[in-house]
């Protein structure tokens, strides 16, 4: 097993950040040949999910119908005024696996893998695991 932790800054209220290169390179960097990447934040207003990564309309579209289901003010009983970004956290996840056969990660032509910020702008941690 190898364990690696990396920061990512956000700028924005909501952002998609792509991670997939930081990924990657900790999967090469360890030399896994076949295996499971797990990839988990420990935020309770951010998330992780895998999505279409060639088309940048296509997190822009993902943010703004988030938004549109959970609005950023709709008589929340949370005192603290982020309970959006906690109910987005929920929908979107805190984790996601990938696989790993012939030292890369198994993903689609397509996807990449994107850290969700709903509650920034911060610093957030990105923890991976590798299982081999």
């Amino acid at each position: 097993m190898s364990f690696t932790k990396f920061t990512v800054a956000t700028r924005g209220q909501t952002e998609f950040i792509n991670i997939t290169s930081q990924i990657r390179s900790f999967v090469e960097s360890e030399n896994t040949k076949n295996g499971l990447c797990h990839v988990y934040v420990p935020h309770t207003t951010a998330g992780v999910t895998i999505n279409e990564a060639a088309d940048p309309d296509v997190e822009k579209d993902i943010l703004r119908e988030l938004n549109k289901i959970v609005p950023f003010t709709d008589n929340y009983a949370h005192m603290e005024g982020n309970s959006a970004a906690h109910i987005k956290a929920t929908i979107v996840g805190s984790g996601v696996t990938i696989p790993i056969a012939d030292g890369n990660l198994k993903l689609g032509t397509w996807q990449g893998v994107f850290f969700c910020e709903f509650d920034g702008s911060r610093n957030r941690s990105v923890y991976i695991t590798i299982l081999d």
